[in-house]
């Protein structure tokens, strides 16, 4: 991301504008962690862009639908809903097409402002260029979203997407949000008071790498239901039991590929989940007592609060969700979790964003 600022002024409703596009992505992101926690995200076996719009609107409709989801999620089906009614089969399918649905209502409010700001040239150069990145993201994101589900489909040795494939979506997703929420931040807020502060400047894009990291393993967790491995807080509670997973199998270049019948590889992703939230914690505090102690403005000040309070609650949510790792992730607390680390990115990105160096463009 681009260090400088700009101190062109942008006009209020282009601001609004690009906040709704934040807001919507994060909706995105945190609808697709349902979708993937609620086992939904194979119920719709086709990438139809267009014809996909629609849902099916009869219950001969539903029928086709649920026999091409029992036979291109052959393994899935078998393994976990082989009792699933036509019904039960409706309620996966919501969060599926309400996740598609979603991404194509993001477009429309892309599309038609932008041609409206671009016509009463509203947009100068530099936002033009973030917004073409902007673009490249979100497309890269659907079409990896589909090479994700793909790999869950017409594949008898998997009973979900690919862990990895699901890191890759959740990674470029991550991207998108937190470069359209600086492209919004440098529009809401053209010049910035702490640009002299180079030392915290490093330091807090150490942080949001760390934390980049960590919403990483965050996807692993999710796509290999790691959580499931030890439900207990702090990792010691139940210790013997979790070395004993741990060290079951070494963890090889085999395990790592074929990870769903394997527990060590799990055990191995909770650990690395666990210990990396203690390290982000330790940096975002290391942080907050910089700012405290340096010459630092009013808004940096609060930026450098809310980081802590949010690190705070989402450190809590973490260990709510794991502790309630009983049987499968429990949905509501894995979705605030998940919305929690992309709220306590914004938060770490707009505290970065004071660092930066004021520039015209």
């Amino acid at each position: 991301m681009s260090s400088s600022t700009t101190t062109t002024q942008i006009s209020r409703s282009v601001q609004l504008w690009l906040l709704a596009g934040v807001v919507m992505v994060f909706f995105q992101v945190v609808i697709g962690g349902v979708t993937r926690l609620t086992d939904s995200g194979l119920s719709i076996t086709e990438w139809a862009v267009i014809q996909g719009t629609l849902p099916p609107l009869n219950e001969a409709e539903w029928q086709v639908a649920f026999d091409k989801y029992k036979v291109a999620a052959k393994k899935q089906f078998e393994t976990l809903h082989a009792d699933m009614t036509v019904a039960e089969f409706k309620v996966i399918f919501f969060w599926e097409y309400a996740h598609r649905l979603w991404a194509r209502m993001m477009g429309f409010v892309f599309l038609f402002p932008f041609l409206w700001f671009l016509m009463k040239k509203q947009l100068p150069g530099w936002l033009l260029r973030r917004l073409g990145v902007v673009i490249g993201l979100a497309m890269l994101a659907a079409v990896f979203g589909w090479i994700m589900v793909a790999s869950g489909l017409n594949n008898d040795n998997r009973t979900w997407v690919s862990a990895y494939k699901l890191v890759a979506h959740l990674g470029i997703a991550t991207t998108l949000f937190g470069y359209l929420f600086w492209t919004w931040q440098r529009a809401a807020q053209p010049t910035v008071a702490d640009g002299h502060l180079t030392g915290l400047r490093k330091l807090g894009w150490w942080v949001a790498a760390v934390l980049f990291v960590q919403i990483a393993f965050g996807g692993l967790m999710a796509g290999m239901r790691a959580g499931l491995i030890h439900a207990h807080f702090p990792v010691f509670v139940e210790w013997g039991r979790f070395w004993q997973v741990l060290t079951a199998a070494p963890v090889g270049a085999e395990q790592v590929l074929d990870y769903e019948p394997q527990q060590s590889i799990k055990a191995v992703v909770q650990l690395l989940h666990r210990s990396m939230a203690w390290v982000l914690s330790a940096l975002v505090v290391w942080l907050f007592l910089r700012i405290r102690r340096a010459a630092a403005s009013a808004r940096l000040r609060f930026g450098g609060n809310l980081l802590v309070g949010v690190l705070f609650v989402q450190f809590l949510l973490g260990v709510l969700t794991i502790i309630n790792c009983i049987g499968r992730v429990p949905m509501a607390l894995g979705a605030i979790h998940q919305a929690g680390a992309l709220v306590l990115l914004a938060v770490l990105l707009h505290v970065n964003y004071q660092f930066s160096k004021s520039a015209q463009k």
